[in-house]
C-alpha cells in the first residue's frame, strides 16, 4: 500500500514546531487562562512550573506531547516565562533532567484537559476521511494534514506518523476503489464495449477513438459545422446520455474527467477494469457537454463573423460601389427640381404664368428628358423601397449565403435536444421543422409560421407572391431568431454547460428557502425591502443636497443648459524630486536575476507554491528536483517559449521528456489557482504591499492576444488585432498589486459581461469590496448585481456628459443638479421584484449559476427583462451616488485612475513576459488559452512578490544608511520593474548561495546598464 507521500522532511515536522510560532499561534495556543492557572499553581520551582506550562500548551498547538521539552522554541519558552514571572526561562533544562516528571505531568495534563489515546477516535476519523475523499479531489498529503487538524481540534492525541499516513492512504484507496466500482455498475454490457472500443486505434488511423474525439472544431466553416455535429452525434451514440450521474459527487467525476482528457489510450488501457471503465464514463459525459459547446460556439461564431457580419459588411460595399453613381444621378434630379422650384406658376389669369410646357423647356434646357427618366429609374433601384427597413440589403445578401447552412441545418435539432421558454418556443419549432422544407422543391405559405416573418423579412419571404415562400429567405428568418433566442437563453441546450438554461440553476423551492437566510446575511440584504430603500433614498438625497452645494465652489464641473455635467480632465501630478530619487535608487538595488532563478527563489520561500502541482490523477509529486522542472515550464509558457531554450541534455530534471510528462501531468488551470495562494498570502502580509493598500480595492481589465491559429475561440476586431483575431486576457488586480484571478473569453466583448465571473473565479487572498473598471461600456444592471453582490462598483467615466443622473423625490430641489437630476427611480418596480432580485444574486452568489448567463437572461436585444428592468433601477441609484463622488472628489477620480493605471503597468509587464512568437496566442483550443496564460499570472505574481520583498529590503536598507525615506514617496513605487530581470536567452536553474535566505542588494549608487550618470 503507497504511503511514501510524506516527504522526510514532512515526516520529521510531524508533531513538531518546524519553526518558531508565530505571535498569532502563540496567543491562541500559549496564552494561560484562569484553568492553566489552577494546575500549574501547586507546581513550586520555577523549573517544573515552566515545564508543566510548556507540555500543557504544546499539547494544545500540536496534539501530542514532546519527548524532549528542550525542542520548544525559544520564543514559546519567553512567551510563557513572561506569563509565569519566571526570570530564568533557562531553567527549562533542569526540567528536562527528571524523566518522571514529565511523565507524571503529562499524565495529569490528559486527565485535566480531556485529551483522549487516538484509538478511541479511530473509528469517526475513519469515516471523516471516508467523506472527504469521496467529496473531494484532495490528495494523500492534503487528507493527512487535515486528519492532523481534526485530531487536533477534538484533543485527541496524534499516533505515530506511519498509522496516521497507512490509515490516510488504505481509507483513500477503498473509498477510491469504491467510487470506481460504483461507476462502473452503471453501465451494461453494452455501453462498457462501446467505451473500450474509445481506446482502440483503427486501421489505418494514428490515434485512438477517444484521442479524436477529444478534439474539438478549429475551422470557421459550415462543413466545420456538419464535423462538430458528427462528433456530438457520435459521442451521445455511446449511449451515456441517460446515465445518472448525480448521486456522485461532481469534483471527483470531473477529476477523473481531467485524467481521462489528458491520458493517452495505452495509459488508460493499462488501469484495472474498474479505474477504467470508471474514467471513461466520466470522461465521456464531460465530452458531452464539450461537443454541445463547441459546436453551438461555432454556430455563434459562423452566425455573428461569417454570415450576418459578413452580408452587414457586403452590403455595405455594394453601397459604397453605388455612391459615385448614386450622386450622379440625384444630382441630375435636384438639378430639375432647383428650375421646377423657381418656375412657380402664378395666380390664374396671371400674365406672368408659367406653363407646363415651359417649365420641361426649362428643365430640359439643364437636363435631357431621357437623362432625368434614366436617373429616376437609377434611384428608384438603388434606394430601398418606402416599406422597407434599414436591414434589408444586408438580409438580401445574406440569403445568397444559403448553401453554407444548407448541410448543417437538417442535423442542428435533430442532433442536440434544444429547449425553449415561452418567447423562444416559436423559433425553436420552426427551427425542427426546417429539415423537411430544406429538401422540398416548394414551400407554401400554410406550411411556415408566418408570425416569424416580420420586417424586411416579408418582402423577402414572400419575394414571389404571398402564397409561396422563398425557402433560403425563410431558413434565414428562422435561423437569425433562433441565434437571436439563442444568445439571450431563451433557446438553450440542457445538456450544454455553457448554452444551458440558466433559471433552471437558480436557487427555487425548498432550496432558495433553507439557502435563503445565510445568503441574505452574507450579502446584507433584508427579506423586506422598504427600511433598506429608503436609507438608500435617504442617501441619494443627501448627496444630492451635498454635492450641489459645493458645485459653486468646484472649478472642475460645469452644468450647461441642456442640464449636462462637464468636467475638467485630471492634471497630471508632477513626480517630486525625493520620489524620482527613490525610485532610481531602489531600482539600482534590484539585484540581477535570470527569470527560472526568480521563480525557483519564490518557490523556496513558499512551500505551499509547489505543494500545488499533483498528478492530473490526483497523486502526489514523487520526482526528483520538480521545482526545476515546473520553473523550466512556466518560463515557456509565461515567455510564450518551445522547450528549445530550457531543455538541457544531461540533466534530468530539464530532460524533453522529462519537460513533456510534468507538461501534461502536472501543469494546468487548476495547479497554477492553487499556486497562487501562496503568492496572494506573500504579498498581503508583505509591509511595503500593506503600505500600497490593504487588498480590498481590485480592478478588472482585459489584455488583447492576437491569435494566429485556427480556432473557434477567437474573434475579429480591427483596433485591437487588425485583420487578424484574437482573444481577451480578464484578469483582476487588487491595490498590493497581486493578480487575484483570471479567464479567458473569445474576442473583445464587454468586459462588464464576465466582470461578476471574474470577481467569483478568485483564486485566494481577501475578497475585494470596491472593483475598479475602465472606461469600457458599463450598464445600470452590472451595477445593480454588483452593490446588490456586496461590493462597490466604480467604473472610470469617459463622458460624464451623456450620464444621466436618477432620483427617488421627484419633487426635491437639488439646485445647480436639479436638471442633470432629470431620471426617476422607480423603488415601487424594487420593491415588487425583490424577492426575485434576492433570489438571482444569492444563486450567483453561492455559484448556482454563471454571472454571465444571468446577464444574458435578463437583457434582451439590450432591453432588460422585467427583473432586469428592476435591478437596473436598484443600479441606477448606486451610478448616481457614484457620478456624484466622481464630479465632487478629486481624491476620488485619483484613487479609481491609479488603480486602472496599476493594472496598465501589470498588463505592460506581461507584454515584455510574453514575448515568444511575437506575443501571440498560438492555442487552439479555450483549456490551452487558459492554461498558458494561468502560467503567466502565476509568474507575473512570482515577479511582482520578489520585487516587493528586495525592494522592501531595500527600503529598510536606505533607512538604517539615513537616507531620508519620505512614506508618501513609498506609496508611488512600482514593483512591476524589470530592467533588472533577464527573460531571454540563457537561463540559470541554479540558485546562488543566500546568506539569509535573500540576496545580497546592489549599490544604490551604482548606474544601471544603459543608464545615464
Amino acid at each position: 500500500m503507497p504511503v511514501e507521500f510524506l516527504t522526510d522532511e514532512q515526516a520529521a515536522h510531524y508533531g513538531r514546531y518546524a519553526e518558531p510560532p508565530s505571535r498569532a499561534h502563540l496567543d491562541r495556543f500559549f496564552h494561560l487562562d484562569d484553568a492553566d492557572w489552577e494546575l500549574i499553581a501547586p507546581k513550586r520551582r520555577d523549573a517544573n512550573r515552566l515545564g508543566f506550562a510548556v507540555q500543557l500548551c504544546t499539547a494544545r498547538g500540536l496534539g501530542t506531547f514532546l519527548t524532549d521539552v528542550g525542542e520548544v522554541p525559544e520564543n514559546a519558552v519567553v512567551y510563557l516565562a513572561e506569563q509565569l514571572g519566571v526570570d530564568d526561562p533557562g531553567c527549562l533544562s533542569d526540567y528536562a533532567a527528571r524523566e518522571q516528571t514529565r511523565l507524571d505531568h503529562a499524565e495529569e495534563i490528559r486527565r485535566a484537559c480531556g485529551f483522549v489515546d487516538f484509538a478511541e477516535k479511530q473509528a469517526e476519523l475513519r469515516a471523516w476521511l471516508e467523506a472527504q475523499v469521496w467529496t473531494t479531489t484532495d490528495g494523500p498529503k492534503a487528507l493527512f494534514d487535515g486528519a492532523v487538524a481534526w485530531l487536533r481540534r477534538r484533543a485527541v492525541l496524534l499516533p505515530g506518523v506511519t498509522t496516521l499516513a497507512r490509515l490516510v492512504a488504505r481509507v483513500r484507496e477503498e473509498v477510491t476503489e469504491r467510487l470506481w466500482q460504483e461507476l462502473c455498475a452503471l453501465l451494461g454490457p453494452g455501453q462498457q464495449a462501446g467505451l473500450e472500443a474509445l481506446l482502440a486505434v483503427p486501421e489505418g488511423e494514428r490515434v485512438s477513438n477517444l484521442e479524436r474525439l477529444r478534439r474539438g472544431p478549429t475551422r470557421r466553416s459550415g462543413q466545420e459545422m456538419v464535423r462538430a455535429l458528427d462528433r456530438v452525434a457520435e459521442i451521445f451514440g455511446l449511449g451515456l446520455g441517460q446515465v445518472d450521474l448525480s448521486g456522485f459527487p461532481a469534483r471527483r467525476v470531473a477529476e477523473m474527467a481531467r485524467y481521462g482528457l489528458a491520458g493517452k489510450a495505452p495509459l488508460l488501457r493499462r488501469h484495472d477494469d474498474p479505474r477504467r471503465l470508471a474514467t471513461l464514463l466520466a470522461t465521456v459525459v464531460h465530452l458531452q457537454a464539450r461537443a454541445v459547446d463547441d459546436a453551438l460556439e461555432l454556430l455563434d461564431l459562423l452566425m455573428t463573423t461569417k454570415l450576418l457580419a459578413q452580408a452587414e459588411r457586403e452590403s455595405v460595399k455594394e453601397k459604397v460601389k453605388r455612391l459615385p453613381r448614386l450622386n450622379a444621378e440625384s444630382a441630375k434630379l435636384a438639378a430639375a427640381v432647383g428650375v421646377l422650384i423657381e418656375a412657380t406658376p402664378g395666380e390664374e389669369g396671371d400674365a406672368a404664368a408659367v406653363s407646363l410646357a415651359q417649365v420641361w423647356e426649362r428643365i430640359e434646357s439643364v437636363v435631357p428628358r431621357g437623362e432625368l427618366a434614366a436617373a429616376l429609374r437609377a434611384l428608384e433601384e438603388m434606394l430601398p423601397a418606402p416599406d422597407s427597413d434599414a436591414d434589408e440589403e444586408w438580409r438580401a445578401e445574406l440569403v445568397t449565403r444559403y448553401g453554407s447552412v444548407r448541410g448543417f441545418l437538417p442535423m442542428l435539432t435533430q442532433v442536440i435536444d434544444f429547449g425553449a421558454t415561452v418567447e423562444g418556443a416559436l423559433a425553436l419549432e420552426a427551427m425542427r421543422r426546417l429539415p423537411e422544407l430544406i429538401g422540398r422543391k416548394k414551400v407554401l405559405a400554410r406550411e411556415v409560421d408566418t408570425s416569424l416573418v416580420t420586417g424586411s423579412w416579408h418582402k423577402l419571404v414572400f419575394a414571389e407572391g404571398p402564397e409561396v415562400v422563398h425557402k433560403a429567405a425563410y431558413v434565414f428568418c428562422v435561423l437569425e431568431q433562433f441565434h437571436r433566442h439563442l444568445k439571450r437563453r431563451d433557446i438553450y441546450a440542457p445538456a450544454s454547460s455553457r448554452w444551458n438554461d440558466p433559471r433552471s440553476k437558480l436557487l427555487a423551492g425548498s432550496a432558495w428557502e433553507q439557502a435563503k437566510p445565510a445568503a441574505l446575511a452574507a450579502l446584507g440584504l433584508p427579506e423586506d425591502p422598504d427600511a433598506f430603500l429608503a436609507a438608500h433614498a435617504e442617501l441619494l438625497d443627501a448627496t444630492y443636497r451635498e454635492v450641489g452645494g459645493r458645485l459653486i465652489a468646484n472649478d472642475a464641473v460645469t452644468v450647461d443648459e441642456r442640464g449636462r455635467l462637464h468636467l475638467a480632465q485630471l492634471t497630471a501630478v508632477k513626480d517630486p524630486p525625493s520620489l524620482v530619487d527613490l525610485r532610481t535608487r531602489i531600482g539600482r538595488m534590484l539585484p540581477r536575476v535570470d527569470l527560472p532563478e526568480l521563480i525557483l527563489e519564490v518557490m523556496s520561500w513558499h512551500p505551499g507554491f509547489m505543494d500545488a502541482f499533483t498528478g492530473v490523477s490526483g497523486s502526489e509529486a514523487r520526482l526528483a528536483d520538480l521545482d526545476v522542472t515546473v520553473a523550466a515550464l512556466l518560463v515557456c509558457h509565461s515567455c510564450n517559449l518551445d522547450y528549445t531554450p530550457v531543455a538541457k541534455p544531461g540533466v534530468a530534471a530539464l530532460s524533453r521528456d522529462r519537460l513533456s510528462h510534468v507538461d501534461q501531468t502536472y501543469l494546468r488551470a487548476e495547479t497554477y489557482s492553487v499556486a497562487n495562494v501562496p503568492l496572494i498570502e506573500g504579498q498581503a502580509g508583505n509591509a511595503l504591499a500593506l503600505a500600497w493598500g490593504g487588498g480590498r480595492v481590485a480592478s478588472v481589465d482585459g489584455m488583447r492576444f492576437v491569435v494566429p491559429v485556427n480556432t473557434i475561440h477567437s474573434r475579429p476586431n480591427r483596433r485591437y488585432f487588425g485583420r487578424r483575431r484574437g482573444s481577451t486576457w480578464l484578469n483582476m488586480v487588487n491595490d498590493q498589486a497581486a493578480g487575484l484571478s483570471g479567464m479567458v473569453v473569445a474576442g473583445t466583448p464587454r468586459d462588464t459581461l464576465h466582470l461578476l465571473d471574474v470577481l467569483y473565479n478568485q483564486d485566494g487572498g481577501l475578497a475585494p469590496d470596491i472593483i475598479v473598471t475602465d472606461e469600457g461600456s458599463y450598464s445600470d444592471l452590472i451595477f445593480g448585481l454588483v452593490h446588490l453582490l456586496g461590493r462597490q462598483y466604480r467604473p472610470q467615466l469617459a463622458d460624464v456628459p451623456d450620464h444621466r443622473l436618477w432620483r427617488v423625490n421627484r419633487t426635491a430641489d437639488y439646485g445647480p443638479l436639479d436638471a442633470a437630476a432629470r431620471g426617476r427611480i422607480d423603488t415601487d418596480r424594487i420593491r415588487r421584484h425583490w424577492d426575485d432580485i434576492c433570489r438571482v444574486v444569492a444563486s450567483i452568489h453561492t455559484g448556482a449559476v454563471r454571472a454571465y448567463d444571468v446577464i444574458r437572461m435578463l437583457s434582451r436585444d439590450g432591453n432588460p427583462t422585467q427583473l432586469g428592468l428592476a435591478i437596473a433601477h436598484f443600479g441606477r441609484l448606486h451610478k448616481s451616488l457614484h457620478v456624484l463622488s466622481y464630479i465632487d472628489d478629486e481624491s476620488y477620480r485619483r484613487a479609481i485612475k491609479a488603480q486602472t493605471s496599476l493594472q496598465e503597468s501589470r498588463h505592460a509587464l506581461a507584454r515584455w513576459v510574453f514575448h515568444g512568437k511575437h506575443g501571440e496566442l498560438r492555442q487552439r483550443y479555450r483549456d490551452g488559452m487558459e492554461d498558458q496564460l494561468g502560467a503567466l499570472g502565476l509568474v507575473l505574481n512570482c515577479i511582482t512578490l520578489w520585487n516587493t520583498v528586495y525592494m522592501d529590503a531595500a527600503l529598510d536598507q536606505l533607512r538604517a544608511e539615513g537616507y531620508p525615506v519620505r512614506e508618501e514617496d513609498v506609496v508611488y513605487l512600482s514593483p512591476f520593474a524589470r530592467r533588472h530581470i533577464n527573460v531571454n536567452g540563457h537561463y540559470s536553474f541554479l540558485l546562488p548561495d543566500m546568506p539569509g535566505g535573500r540576496r545580497e542588494l546592489r549599490d544604490p549608487d551604482e548606474p544601471l546598464e544603459g543608464e545615464e550618470e
